[in-house]
């Protein structure tokens, strides 16, 4: 939708992935509607995913004992965290959207992406409790989690050997997004791509592109925990 913006947080080493392809793909079709898209795309920035004293470019607030989460509260409230976080909390707080693509690595984003989270999304930025779930600070946004499996889409059942993929997305969608606000769009998921043809790969790429035409029709999940355990 015209004038919409749009932030994609992307983590996959190979540009030619996938991964890849759907981060073009949905760049792409989003600039076709209108949107203004940016990609933080996090191996290729180096972005670094260890939360540190680093992060804080000031005096700290109490130097005898370091606390990360209360150093990076009172360094966001007097604007003393780092360039880099202060870009990457910029460009969330512009963006309607964010969408982060992404292989599943052991039931979870990969590390360089929880490193995003754990250092981005700081006390008195995104949440401040109360201030959290319904009333988190980064309400009015959504959010789509898009990613690739491993394993087949049957070992993702409810029945399946890993369990029911909902299970995986409760502390991603609900522990993380929901938490600071964010309603969430139901996650694109691509299974299993390293085992399946070429021509199911495109399948995938145009399933994806066709969605995101009417993307912005979509209603959130019902951010409960019912809808991933139900």
């Amino acid at each position: 939708m015209a004038g919409r913006k749009v932030l994609i947080v992307y983590a996959h080493q190979e540009p030619k992935s996938l991964n890849g392809s759907l981060k073009t793909v949905a760049v792409e079709e989003l600039r076709k509607q209108g949107c203004t898209v940016t990609v933080s795309d996090l191996y290729a920035m180096q972005f670094e995913p260890r939360a540190t004293r680093n992060d804080i470019v000031d005096c700290l607030h109490n130097s005898d004992e370091f606390n990360y989460g209360v150093e990076t509260w009172e360094a966001y409230k007097r604007g003393g965290l780092s360039n880099d976080l202060i870009e990457e909390q910029k460009k969330v707080q512009e963006a309607d959207l964010l969408i982060f693509q992404f292989p599943l690595y052991w039931f979870s984003m990969p590390a360089i992406m929880k490193g995003w989270m754990d250092r981005v999304l700081v006390q008195g930025f995104a949440h401040e409790f109360p201030n959290c779930y319904d009333s988190g600070l980064l309400k009015n946004k959504l959010a789509l989690f898009s990613f690739t499996t491993g394993g087949s889409k049957e070992m993702y059942a409810k029945g399946g050997v890993n369990g029911d993929i909902r299970y995986l997305l409760w502390p991603m969608q609900h522990g993380i997004m929901h938490f600071c606000g964010i309603k969430v769009l139901e996650p694109h998921i691509c299974f299993a791509p390293e085992y399946v043809s070429e021509e199911k790969r495109k399948e995938m790429l145009l399933a994806w592109a066709q969605r995101l035409k009417t993307l912005w029709k979509e209603e959130p999940i019902n951010c409960s925990p019912e809808w991933y355990f139900k």
